[in-house]
């Protein structure tokens, strides 16, 4: 499996709830900080649901 580096680019002000839990299990905290994962299936799941807010590279 690759990783994957993902960015939150986007606000999670007015979202609903999932979506902000999502990002926190994802270790976003705050706007434009990448954070490094392995792109398991949970994980890539995980992005799906919020690629909306969030900026996805394969490295």
């Amino acid at each position: 499996m690759g990783k994957v580096r993902i960015t939150q680019v986007r606000s999670a002000i007015n979202r609903p709830m999932r979506q902000k839990l999502t990002l926190e299990a994802l270790g976003l905290k705050k706007l434009h900080k990448p954070k490094e994962h392995e792109a398991t299936p949970q994980v890539l799941g995980m992005i799906e649901k919020v690629k909306h807010l969030l900026k996805v590279e394969e490295i």
